[in-house]
């Protein structure tokens, strides 16, 4: 048998915990103060009829000074009992949204590094706060709202139609416009708009979130934001979702709705002039006017809750938009931990016949590609860009699984090592280097909490960053960031080296750790490697052929495959790829601009 799919309020719900039965009791709260809301318009009634029958002596009226106090203790009941039944949905939305953002950080926190290359910071956290935002409006209102009107409406109904059904359906005939009028805004194909629109927005987000990061080289450059094409049509395409529903899709639907809900009464005067002639007729005319008077009262509540009804919807839409965009986050891939882990028997690295493909991409990044590093070895991955180099080092530390084939560390699978294991054994420096607003110490210290504040100075000092701390005002407790405190691209890139020597992981993976340093960080660098590199396995990609001459191996990959590998001196007299890159590499050395009297 099928297993009968949960509503989107149903899955929201499971996340409150133990307090998803506030929700309920909030909702009953709800239902029952709007029962004691109607009181008072039966007070009102009650009033109006007794003084139509004393008129003109109203004093005779004796009843109509109980009525308002009994009018004025049911108006504050269900108040009181309305706020309670808020606060209950409130705690419930609240626990909500922050099961939900914890367990979406958790489940994120599983997901393998390569999915945050493919998904932006800005769009998971677009995706994870907003929507939990978005779902306490919906738990902490809407729903008591929906619940609380229909049963209002119920109510209403039942009422309308105890004392003249006449005057009553023509009462309710606002109702059917209204609620026709709210289906040719959100029913059809108007009803995924909220998830077309969510979508727009998460890419504006995420264009968004590219184009602040690029702000330096707008800058520079002197460019417009309309050189960002990806933002700027991410842009136009929220303006088009959001101004295209508003103003031909709802405006006439709206308009409708706002003008015979508001005036709902207009239905009760033709009734009751149609039925004037026979109440007339009968000597029952004050028993009509204390009818009319009902029904003109009620009248007015229709708009209420058909407007309750209406936001509330809308609530629902965006909730659901809300649920699916979380969903996103929460089926993010995750890497699987091992049933039985193993312990790897050492630092060798072994690639057997490996191959990879990217989701959503038809050609390998990688092509039975085979090769090892024993312990202690360098091995540089060089070749063409997109050529696969960043790829295969990223299956290592299981930044991707790999499609077919195996990497083993140790003579064991990284799929049969525990994650936390793997990643104790692998210590990265990436070329785009990111320090955290915090001190120096902690910045180093991240790769090793419980290292000592003399074993991260001996790391800054194997790192060549003595300089550094030496300017600094605070020295290894100096705040990166802030009171004009700024680091070059290559002194970050050394305190990154001094995170991965205090790390002391027998696997080390350099992706371009030069590239963006000048050339006199690039010599500290280079000593900084001698001390990080010592007696582990290095894995080293690199687009400047000189850091890789002294290399154990050297492997060049070009369009995912190997096209040939060995030493520096092996691979200069194949003459082949390695070594065309490398006379390309040489001229582009001894470039240099020179005057026109030079070039004569």
């Amino acid at each position: 048998m099928k297993e009968k799919k949960k509503s989107d309020v149903a899955v929201l719900l499971d996340y409150a915990g133990s307090r998803k039965k506030l929700t309920f009791l909030g909702l009953t709260f709800s239902a029952v103060s709007m029962l004691l809301s109607m009181v008072p318009y039966i007070c009102i009634w009650l009033a109006a009829r007794d003084l139509i029958a004393a008129a003109p002596d109203w004093t005779r009226a004796e009843s109509v000074t109980g009525y308002g106090w009994i009018a004025f203790a049911f108006a504050f009941a269900g108040i009181a009992l309305y706020f309670a039944g808020l606060m209950c949905t409130h705690l419930a939305a609240f626990r909500t949204a922050s099961n939900i953002r914890k367990q979406g950080v958790a489940h994120v926190m599983k997901a393998p590094l390569g999915y945050f290359d493919a998904n932006a910071s800005g769009l998971i956290r677009g995706r994870l706060d907003a929507a939990a935002a978005d779902t306490e409006t919906l738990l902490a209102h809407n729903l008591a709202d929906i619940v609380g009107t229909i049963v209002l409406f119920l109510a209403m109904v039942i009422l309308m139609f105890l004392f003249d059904w006449r005057m009553g359906l023509s009462c309710l005939l606002a109702a059917v416009i209204s609620v026709l009028s709210m289906a040719a805004m959100m029913g059809g194909k108007n009803a995924n708009f909220m998830a077309q629109y969510q979508a727009a927005l998460d890419r504006m987000n995420k264009a968004g979130t590219e184009y602040v990061r690029g702000i330096p080289v707008v800058k520079i450059f002197q460019q417009t934001v309309y050189s960002f094409k990806a933002f700027q049509a991410s842009i136009d395409e929220y303006s088009y979702f959001a101004g295209h529903y508003n103003s031909h899709v709802c405006s006439k639907p709206q308009s409708v709705n706002l003008t015979f809900t508001e005036g709902a009464f207009i239905f009760l005067v033709p009734a009751a002039l149609f039925l004037a002639p026979d109440a007339l007729s009968e000597g029952n005319f004050s028993g009509f006017i204390t009818d009319f008077v009902f029904y003109g009262v009620f009248s007015a509540i229709i708009s209420t809750a058909l407007a309750r009804i209406m936001f509330a919807s809308s609530g629902i839409m965006l909730a659901g938009a809300a649920l699916g965009r979380i969903n996103k986050v929460m089926e993010a891939p995750t890497l699987e931990s091992p049933a039985d882990p193993r312990m790897p028997r050492d630092n060798r690295i072994e690639f057997k016949d490996v191959s990879f493909t990217y989701d959503g991409s038809e050609t390998p990044a990688l092509s039975h590609v085979s090769f090892t590093a024993r312990p202690g070895q360098t091995i540089a991955l060089v070749g063409p860009s997109g050529g696969g180099k960043t790829t295969a080092a990223s299956l290592i530390p299981r930044f991707w699984d790999v499609s077919s084939g195996s990497v083993e560390i140790g003579s064991v699978d990284v799929k049969q090592i525990d994650p936390h294991m793997l990643m104790e054994q692998v210590a990265f420096v990436f070329q785009n280097t990111r320090l955290f607003k915090a001190s120096i110490l902690d910045n180093v210290r991240a790769a090793r909490p419980e290292a000592s504040r003399e074993q991260v100075m001996e790391a800054l000092i194997a790192a060549q960053c003595q300089d550094i701390l030496d300017k600094l005002p605070k020295g290894l407790d100096t705040v990166i960031g802030t009171e004009g405190t700024y680091l070059s691209g290559g002194e970050q890139q050394r305190i990154a080296l001094a995170r991965a020597i205090l790390k002391n992981a027998p696997i080390v993976i350099l992706d371009e750790a030069t590239a963006f340093a000048d050339p006199e960080n690039e010599v500290l660098i280079q000593k900084a490697f001698s001390a990080l590199t010592k007696g582990r396995t290095v894995i080293m990609i690199a687009h400047r052929l000189s850091t890789v001459v002294e290399a154990d191996q050297i492997i060049v990959l070009d369009k995912g495959r190997i096209a040939e590998q060995g030493t520096h001196e092996e691979l200069t007299a194949a003459g082949g790829l390695y070594a065309r890159m490398w006379a390309d590499y040489n001229r582009a050395v001894q470039w240099k601009i020179s005057s026109e009297k030079e070039a004569e």
